[in-house]
């Protein structure tokens, strides 16, 4: 318990670190290389603070269709800003079968997102999508379209830019925002397009072998003709790609792919590798001192 103690303290009063806390990290090491959220939820829970979060408003719930989970938060600086603010949408991951924008009583994930969002210059999104099996490809894409039609319609009453939306998402939120960025013809006519798309642990490419049951769950048997990434390619505005050494190497090795591909069609993206991270850690750390990931998306989201 001392041992934490005083990792809370360094966290709370230290500098920005740009990898996990050494007794985070060792954590992580010993998880490894799968995706395993309980495990990593108890080693970031007691790096966040509790709702109500100082300097944030949120609004829970706002729906924006008629499906029990067309639902989204709205994360707000407290004190109104003075000019619109952009816009930051996070899509959740969850293997296309499972995951929600706010996890069980008590969780402070993906809240975290948000609240991170709406303390550095933002409104923060945070939105939850119909899932697989249930709703295969596009659903994901039609709700993405529809949330993103409810911030342009509505974000302004909350100090937020509709012209200055950067989509986001992590893992199969990642891969639903790439899939959404690559199509035009999801895009609602007369919202703004997002400026940015940020991706973190996608996928890309689902013409190799090395598609899961889940992934079949969604993209079902045009799985390969569906990768976003060739349409990646013709996506003008810019990318953003991370993802961590200790992620399963499927997702390492589609984030290289990404980039090379891009970066052969003229598209180089911002590309990170978060050292010591795994596929949990990464999103989970967002909102501590440890500014892997939010250091170089906020610099990305700022240039």
């Amino acid at each position: 318990m001392a041992r934490l103690l005083l990792l809370l303290l360094l966290l709370a009063a230290g500098p920005a670190m740009a990898q996990p806390p050494p007794e985070i990290a060792a954590g992580l090491a010993r998880i490894g290389r799968v995706i395993a959220p309980p495990p990593t939820g108890a080693l970031y829970a007691p790096l966040h603070g509790r709702e109500p979060w100082e300097g944030v408003t949120v609004t829970r719930d706002a729906r924006y269709g008629t499906d029990p989970r067309h639902r989204l938060d709205v994360f707000t600086p407290a004190t109104r800003p003075t000019q619109p603010l952009p816009v930051l949408v996070f899509i959740h991951g969850g293997g296309f079968v499972a995951g929600d924008k706010q996890g069980p009583d008590g969780s402070p994930f993906y809240a975290n997102v948000g609240v991170w969002a709406a303390r550095n210059g933002m409104i923060g999104v945070n939105i939850t999508y119909r899932l697989a099996p249930a709703h295969p490809y596009p659903a994901a894409q039609e709700d993405v379209a529809a949330a993103l039609s409810w911030v342009s319609a509505n974000i302004a009453a909350h100090g937020g830019d509709p012209a200055r939306v950067i989509l986001s998402g992590h893992s199969a939120g990642a891969i639903h925002a790439a899939l959404y960025a690559a199509e035009p013809r999801f895009h609602p006519a007369g919202v703004a397009p997002p400026v940015a798309y940020a991706f973190v642990s996608g996928l890309f490419d689902f013409t190799g072998a090395d598609m899961a049951a889940n992934d079949n769950a969604y993209l079902g048997a045009e799985a390969a003709a569906r990768s976003p990434l060739p349409g990646l390619t013709r996506v003008t505005q810019p990318i953003f790609l991370a993802h961590g050494t200790l992620d399963p190497e499927r997702f390492v090795q589609h984030s290289v792919r990404a980039r090379e591909v891009l970066c052969a069609a003229g598209r180089c993206p911002t590309a990170v590798t978060l050292e010591g991270h795994s596929h949990i850690s990464e999103v989970y750390a967002i909102g501590t001192a440890d500014t892997s990931l939010t250091a170089p998306l906020l610099a990305f989201i700022r240039r």
